[in-house]
């Protein structure tokens, strides 16, 4: 018997904000000063390098929770399986639920308690727990997922990955351009025909990377004493396109699978350059070309929303609201994040 994904589901906001929204802000170097570019320049380099050119807002009803909710309602409904048989709820997130307006974040009680309440599940022996791993969270909760059926402690999982970014970012920082907010759930267990996981891989950095993402405080020299999610980009980016492609080469070798039978990377939408450099050098260790259409990209339209990023991405696919993409039953792809930590993951995956 497999372990595998029977159904996924996602939740996009509605709020649209698109990168001419900017326009009027006021951007600031890290020390304060004032970029020596206009905010048309700044947003035009932008879009040329992250390829975001809109993101999705949640609503201000809305946290993080409410939204992982959503997201699990139609992943739940997708597998067509009884809600009281799940065995475990992992929700991957990074912040928490921080209410609109509202800077302190709230995880008490955690998110996946808070999502089981709102599913309505009665069940005691459905433990529900929160991921906190960076942007490779819904990844490793997969594993995990993984682990635990293998292991014969649990047939099903409702695995999350949700988060509110735009309630975290400095105003007056202009990778605040870069976050959004969304969610995406799955439905992993045992079972014929519900996909395999054939191999994984994780890593964590911490000598020299662990602060290549933090809390810190805001551009603004007068601005109130709040922290923001802050990050060295250049740092990133050097770590990601050295340690991903790796990543994913040593799992693909474990599952025994040849280079050419990959049909998609699905890959954390963080910065469109980025996931090409590294997509580009995982083939480059085989001594061949990226194929054209291996990487799906949404965040264009969906900006980065961090652990929600892959799964979105997977129901989108899996639900063909993607223009030329598609996913057939025995076709292989990989999934693949980096993020705070400095974490990165891989999972090799027969559909």
């Amino acid at each position: 018997m497999s372990i595998g994904i029977t159904g996924t589901g996602s939740y996009i906001p509605s709020e649209i904000v698109e990168n001419k929204d900017f326009e009027q802000h006021e951007f600031l170097n890290a020390d304060g000063s004032e970029f020596k570019h206009n905010n048309s320049v700044i947003i035009e380099k932008f879009k040329t390098i992250t390829g975001i050119a809109e993101r999705r807002y949640a609503g201000k009803n809305l946290n993080t929770s409410d939204i992982a909710f959503l997201a699990a309602e139609k992943a739940i409904d997708d597998a067509g399986i009884d809600k009281e048989e799940i065995d475990y709820i992992i929700l991957a997130h990074n912040f928490g639920d921080v209410a609109y307006g509202q800077s302190q974040s709230d995880m008490l009680p955690s998110l996946a308690t808070r999502v089981k309440h709102h599913l309505r599940i009665k069940n005691p022996k459905c433990v529900a727990y929160d991921m906190l791993f960076g942007c490779p969270g819904w990844i490793e909760s997969v594993i995990q997922a993984n682990a635990f059926i293998k292991s014969g402690i649990a047939k099903k999982c409702l695995v999350i990955g949700a988060e509110t970014l735009s309630r975290i970012v400095d105003p007056y920082d202009r990778d605040s351009m870069i976050y959004s907010d969304g969610a995406g759930a799955a439905i992993i267990e045992e079972g014929s025909g519900s996909g395999e996981i054939l191999a994984h891989a994780t890593a964590t950095y911490t000598y020299e990377e662990a602060y290549f993402l933090f809390y810190g405080k805001s551009y603004h020299p007068t601005a109130e004493d709040t922290k923001y999610i802050k990050m060295y980009g250049r740092k990133i980016y050097e770590f990601a396109v050295t340690y991903v492609p790796s990543a994913m080469a040593s799992c693909l070798t474990e599952s025994d699978v040849p280079i050419d039978d990959v049909k998609k990377v699905i890959i954390h939408q963080a910065n469109e350059k980025m996931d090409e450099a590294i997509v580009k050098r995982f083939y480059a260790l085989y001594d061949k070309e990226m194929p054209n259409g291996i990487m799906p990209m949404i965040i264009e339209k969906l900006g980065n929303s961090s652990v929600a990023t892959v799964p979105t991405l997977l129901d989108l696919i899996r639900k063909g609201k993607i223009k030329n993409q598609e996913l057939k039953v025995g076709d292989v792809v990989i999934f693949a994040s980096v993020g705070a930590g400095m974490n990165v993951n891989a999972i090799v995956y027969r559909m």
